[in-house]
């Protein structure tokens, strides 16, 4: 998604609350937390980790994500979660 289109779908989901979102992970956005009190944008894990792997080596990207992305939470931060592989002819699940 492109950072309007989040912006757009935040508007009609959370009209009230200003959400903070993750600088430069906008293709990694899966949705908003309503949850909580306060809702909360929410990431790929895998998604993120690929986006920055486009800057980086897969595995400083890795450490990048858990270090300065996840790792920098807080009251109102986003929330990553593990996402299933978007193509793939077999489950790894099973």
């Amino acid at each position: 998604m492109t950072r309007e289109q989040i912006e757009d779908f935040i508007s009609l989901v959370a009209p009230d609350y200003s959400i903070l979102l993750a600088d430069n992970l906008d293709k990694a956005f899966v949705g908003i937390d309503s949850e909580n009190e306060t809702p909360r944008a929410v990431y790929s894990i895998e998604k993120c980790i690929e986006v920055l792997s486009e800057d980086m080596s897969s595995e400083e990207a890795v450490d990048y994500f858990w270090f300065n992305v996840a790792g920098s939470g807080g009251k109102g931060y986003p929330t990553y979660i593990s996402t299933p592989p978007e193509e793939q002819e077999e489950s790894p699940y099973k």
